[in-house]
């Protein structure tokens, strides 16, 4: 996505389909201020003509897929050559101030280090081949992690201006008519169904539900933080972003307050909670940002699982 003199240029949304894009030209202003082109992200040069003129790219094109029966052309290659494509489109654009990435938390965790309550997690924090191939969403894991590093190994030889943000699972509120991948968590959760990060089949008992810890941040949160890193001028390097690290059991038991008439999870693979790892926000809070508590954004998050009638609470 671009941005020049007000005016939006969001990439690789054109369709056949109109309803694939209704929610974004139904938004205030999309009539004025946002513009649809046709691109292909594993086709170079696609994104040459876009991106004249704008001030800045934000590459947020990258499939959120944990696996697939062929994780190179499903997963690694859109999420490496995709993001190589973009910013040589972007090097031959000369009215470009700013790239803006959007990568993952995952690029930073899986760095074969043990994750304890002593840890912090901070953007001097690479993930390691080897780190991610011991990951479960590995394929994810990986494509994230080649992505960012072959993305600033090109800006730095090209003389490209980067940031890049590393959010943890985005949830909130979403606009589309089919789920957000933050969202399909929270359902999954909801349901007691098998999702890639929520694996029944390796727990022993398989009434109970894997209790794992993991960063949430909400979506305007996210959102804010692309924008602020443009904004700012001395914004630089990367930037992770989680409002906290919070066990399912503990999602559950505020899912569970919120809305008692849901049928959720009782029992889990390990029942104490300990304390968990630690995301540093010192980085992140230098862009204005204020995060929003994880209450209001599984509130929210419901809150769309109904409007889109996923649930029925």
């Amino acid at each position: 996505m671009g941005t020049y003199s007000n005016v939006c240029h969001l990439l690789g949304a054109k369709t056949e389909d109109p309803a694939k894009t209704e929610h974004l030209v139904s938004l205030n202003g999309a009539k004025e201020r946002l513009h649809l082109f046709e691109a292909n992200l594993m086709e170079e040069g696609s994104f040459d003509s876009a991106v004249q003129k704008c001030h800045s790219v934000f590459h947020v094109a990258s499939p959120v897929i944990m696996d697939s029966p062929n994780p190179q052309e499903d997963i690694i290659d859109p999420a490496v050559k995709g993001t190589l494509n973009v910013l040589t489109s972007c090097a031959k654009a000369f009215s470009i101030r700013r790239v803006i990435l959007s990568s993952s938390s995952v690029a930073m965790l899986r760095t074969g280090r043990p994750l304890t309550h002593e840890t912090v997690v901070d953007e001097t924090w690479f993930s390691t081949l080897e780190g991610c191939e011991a990951a479960l969403a590995k394929w994810y894991a990986l494509s994230k992690t080649m992505a960012e590093e072959a993305a600033w190994k090109f800006v730095k030889e090209k003389g490209i201006d980067m940031v890049s943000i590393h959010p943890s699972i985005v949830i909130g509120p979403f606009v589309q008519p089919s789920l957000s991948y933050g969202a399909s968590v929270i359902l999954s959760l909801i349901n007691g169904l098998k999702s890639e990060l929520i694996n029944f089949s390796l727990i022993s008992e398989p009434e109970k539900y894997p209790n794992a810890a993991l960063g949430w941040v909400h979506v305007k949160d996210v959102a804010e933080a692309h924008i602020q890193a443009f904004e700012i001028a001395s914004a630089n390097g990367r930037y992770i972003l989680a409002e906290s690290v919070v066990y399912f059991s503990e999602i559950i038991n505020i899912l569970r307050e919120l809305y008692p008439s849901l049928r959720l999870p009782c029992r889990w693979d390990h029942e104490e909670v300990e304390p968990t790892y630690k995301i540093s926000k010192e980085k992140a809070t230098s862009l204005g940002i204020n995060f929003i508590p994880v209450r209001v954004a599984l509130k929210e998050t419901t809150e769309s699982l109904k409007k889109h009638t996923f649930i029925n609470v």
